[in-house]
C-alpha cells in the first residue's frame, strides 16, 4: 500500500497497459501466498474473517499432473481489528483495505430483507455440493469454480444475476431481464429483482442451468 506508484509502474510495463491510480480500487487489495504446504501456525495466524491474505497449496504430480487447493477459513473466523488497535501501521492498513462480509450487506436492511435473503442463499446451496459464498464489495457471489449466480440486497428486496451469456437461458416465464448491454454490478447477462419467494422454485430451476 506503500508502493502504489510501483505497483502501476510493474503493471504496465508487464501489460503494456496504460493504468492509472486512480482507476485502481486500493481498498481491494488483497495478498495471496502460494505455497506446496503451509504450517499449522501459518494457518492459525490468516484465518480472521477480515483479513486480506489468501493461501493455496499447488503440488505438482507425475504425468504433469498439479493440485491447487485454497485454504479455507473456518466459518465461525474472527475478526482482525482488535488485534490491529495495538499497531498504528496495522491499523492504518485495515482502515484502507476493506474485507466485505455478508453483515456488511445486511446492516440496516429490514428483517424482510434479511429473511429473503436466508431463503435465496440457503436455496442457491442447496442446488448443488461444494457451492461457496464469497462477498464482494458490490455484490455476494455463489460459485462452484466460477460464478453461478450472484445477489444484491436492495432496500426492499434482492436483486439477482445469473452468470450465462444472452441467448443461453432457457427462461419460460420471462422473468429475468437482459443486462447484457447496461453496466451492472453483478455477473452475466440476465437479472431479476426479487421481493419474495413465490418464484424461488422456478428462479433455483434457472439458477441451476450454470451449474
Amino acid at each position: 500500500m506503500k508502493t502504489k506508484p510501483d505497483f502501476i509502474v510493474e503493471y504496465n510495463e508487464t501489460l503494456k497497459a496504460n493504468l492509472k491510480r486512480s482507476e485502481v480500487d486500493w481498498s481491494q487489495t488483497r495478498v495471496v501466498f502460494v505455497s506446496t504446504s503451509f504450517t499449522e501456525n501459518q494457518i492459525t495466524v490468516t484465518n480472521f474473517k477480515d483479513i486480506a491474505i489468501g493461501l493455496w497449496e499447488v503440488k505438482c504430480y507425475e504425468n504433469n499432473l498439479i493440485s491447487v487447493n485454497q485454504i479455507k477459513k473456518s466459518k465461525a473466523t474472527e475478526s482482525i481489528k482488535p488485534i490491529t488497535y495495538s499497531s498504528s501501521k496495522l491499523e492504518s492498513v485495515t482502515k484502507e483495505i476493506k474485507v466485505y462480509t455478508e453483515e456488511d450487506h445486511l446492516s440496516n436492511k429490514s428483517d424482510e430483507v434479511i429473511e429473503l435473503y436466508e431463503a435465496f442463499k440457503e436455496a442457491i446451496l442447496n442446488l448443488a455440493d461444494d457451492i461457496e459464498v464469497e462477498t464482494k464489495k458490490l455484490y455476494i457471489a455463489f460459485k462452484k469454480d466460477k460464478n453461478i449466480s450472484d445477489i444484491v440486497i436492495l432496500k426492499r428486496g434482492l436483486k439477482l444475476f445469473i452468470n450465462l451469456p444472452i441467448g443461453k437461458l432457457e427462461d419460460p416465464k420471462g422473468i429475468m431481464k437482459d443486462v447484457s448491454n447496461t453496466g451492472h454490478r453483478g455477473n452475466g447477462d440476465y437479472e431479476t429483482i426479487i421481493k419474495s419467494t413465490k418464484d424461488l422454485e422456478y428462479i433455483m430451476s434457472l439458477v441451476k442451468q450454470k451449474i
